[in-house]
């Protein structure tokens, strides 16, 4: 049976709260889940409860993201969310930031398998909501992802989304297909890709390497091109050709020529300055949101390098507009890039 194919938007922290997050519906759309960045304490602080307060995601399917390796923290964490009305949970098993995997947290925790075990024991059989895991395939070598695979496989997981990369990689190197490619083989579990998906020769690759992965979650290259899910779906090519087996249509409304993609991106950068603007403290706080923004949205211009630096160094907001115009005014966007992503920090 052919499936709709679904697109999943990548939990990345600090950068896809929920101001991102509605301003990206607002503008582009096209996400069928929207995982937060993680919520790492039982008791949720001030930005977590923002992050997941349904009056802050309407509209959305969003699936709150949890980062611990203590089942009693997860367990009461997942107990508040349940009282927002979540049905549906993410196990951060993937982050390798150094400050959470040096705790054995993130894709830290998959250098003790036996406590991964006996964590997710506790948690399969006491949490109130269903459970997706997010995963990589191991620490120092992918001889780990086999034993990684039959724990996973003793539990009811709602989806697995694997990131197949080991800690040791970070973001560098290229992900492990014959890593993924045995979890297919088990099938024991549904199934999510994430890594890499850049551009539409990404995206098709990885349908032709797996044609019955019908989920795909994309972070950075939705940070460099926002306008990139709305893209694979126009051109997503599925088995079934007809119209239900294809995925959604985009609306009309949906921007297509150079000058009119240009007019959105400006449109979402705006929207997204003015509600940053609305709700941190201070513009010292907004210019660092927007700058993190800047180091993978540059990327997806001809040659913004000089308006990047100016963007780096711009102490208050008036130098910060000043550059991002001259940036819109100066540059085109990079519509369709073959080479795949690169990112070039501010």
């Amino acid at each position: 049976m052919n499936e709709t194919i679904k697109f999943y938007l990548a939990p990345m922290e600090g950068l896809t709260g929920y101001v991102y997050r509605n301003a990206f519906h607002r503008h582009y759309g096209g996400a069928d889940r929207y995982f937060t960045p993680f919520i790492a304490n039982k008791k949720l602080s001030r930005r977590e409860l923002d992050d997941i307060l349904p009056e802050h995601n309407a509209g959305m399917n969003v699936i709150p993201q949890i980062l611990t390796n203590r089942a009693e923290h997860f367990i009461c964490i997942a107990r508040e969310l349940s009282r927002y009305g979540y049905a549906v949970v993410n196990l951060n098993l993937g982050c390798p930031s150094g400050t959470v995997t040096a705790r054995n947290r993130g894709a830290g925790f998959l250098r003790l398998p036996e406590e991964l075990d006996r964590f997710l024991d506790n948690i399969f059989t006491a949490c109130p909501l269903r459970i997706s895991v997010k995963t990589r395939i191991g620490v120092e070598s992918a001889g780990e992802w086999e034993a990684l695979l039959k724990i996973y496989e003793k539990y009811p997981v709602e989806e697995l989304i694997i990131h197949p990369r080991l800690l040791k990689d970070y973001y560098q190197n290229k992900p492990d297909l014959n890593a993924f490619a045995a979890a297919v083989k088990t099938g024991r579990h549904s199934l999510c890709y994430n890594g890499d998906i850049c551009t539409s020769e990404d995206f098709a690759r990885i349908r032709r390497e797996f044609p019955e992965t019908v989920k795909i979650m994309i972070g950075r290259g939705v940070l460099k091109n926002p306008a990139l899910i709305r893209q694979l779906r126009e051109t997503a090519d599925t088995p079934d050709p007809s119209p239900a087996g294809m995925p959604p249509a985009p609306s009309s409304s949906h921007a297509t020529s150079a000058p009119d993609r240009l007019r959105q991106l400006r449109a979402f950068h705006d929207d997204l300055l003015e509600h940053y603007l609305g709700v941190l403290s201070g513009d010292r706080n907004t210019l660092f949101k927007m700058k993190e923004l800047w180091c993978y949205l540059g990327n997806g211009f001809t040659a913004p390098e000089k308006y990047r630096k100016a963007i780096r160094k711009a102490e208050e907001l008036r130098q910060y507009t000043i550059a991002v115009s001259a940036l819109f005014r100066a540059e085109k966007i990079i519509t369709e890039e073959s080479a795949g992503y690169r990112t070039n920090p501010l």
